[in-house]
């Protein structure tokens, strides 16, 4: 069982402040969806809680432990924030291996399967740089889920998907929740937040507020 708590975090980047004040805890097994219009501060929000960014005031902490201070990113996670960038010269699986092997967690099974749960063929020789941009999407889910994370941070996880992918990535998320993942997405598409989230937080104002129902 994971906790993420946001204690009273600010977020400002010279005399401009994003975020002021945001308050907010996540738990294991629950999908959390940020609503609100381009600029509000949701992707600002995801970054700093990754550890991306570090916070100008407040704290986000890990079961106990600070972020920028006892870990300098969020432990076990697995994020897809703003576009996936990959090798264009490369293929699916070829990207996700090179990736993998930075922490050495998963193998070539783990890779593969994590590329079908998407819907891609782990075995096409097609190369990235011909692939449409649904297609890059579904990369970059597989790729934040290749290494069984506890948490999963997704920017837009629908952007550029056709409805078949959509409904795809819908079910996997649920799939996600029920093996006891923190899962945290952003997302313009009402249905994503009323079909998958259990707390939905919106940003406007630089603030951070909770609302009671799944809506825009």
């Amino acid at each position: 069982m994971h906790k993420i708590t946001v204690k009273d975090v600010s977020k400002k980047f010279g005399e401009r402040t994003i975020l002021e004040g945001v308050n907010a805890q996540f738990t294991s097994g629950h999908i959390y969806g940020l609503v609100g219009r381009n600029g509000s501060g949701k992707t600002v929000f995801l970054k700093c809680v990754c550890g991306f960014m570090g916070v100008t005031d407040g704290e986000i902490d890990l079961d106990g432990k600070v972020v920028k201070k006892d870990m300098e990113f969020l432990e076990n996670m697995g994020f897809l924030i703003e576009h996936p960038g990959f090798l264009d010269t490369a293929t699916g699986f070829e990207n996700l291996k090179y990736l993998a092997s930075v922490r050495r967690i998963a193998g070539k099974e783990k890779i593969e399967e994590s590329i079908r749960r998407v819907g891609l063929d782990p075995h096409s020789k097609k190369k990235v740089g011909t692939y449409s941009m649904g297609m890059k999407q579904r990369l970059g889910i597989a790729q934040a889920i290749m290494e069984e994370p506890d948490i999963c941070i997704l920017d837009e996880p629908m952007n550029g998907l056709d409805d078949s992918g959509v409904d795809l990535i819908r079910n996997l998320l649920l799939e996600l929740k029920q093996d006891g993942k923190v899962i945290i997405l952003a997302s313009h598409f009402k249905e994503d937040i009323s079909l998958l989230c259990d707390e939905v937080y919106a940003f406007g104002d630089k603030h951070m507020i909770r609302q009671d129902t799944p809506t825009q």
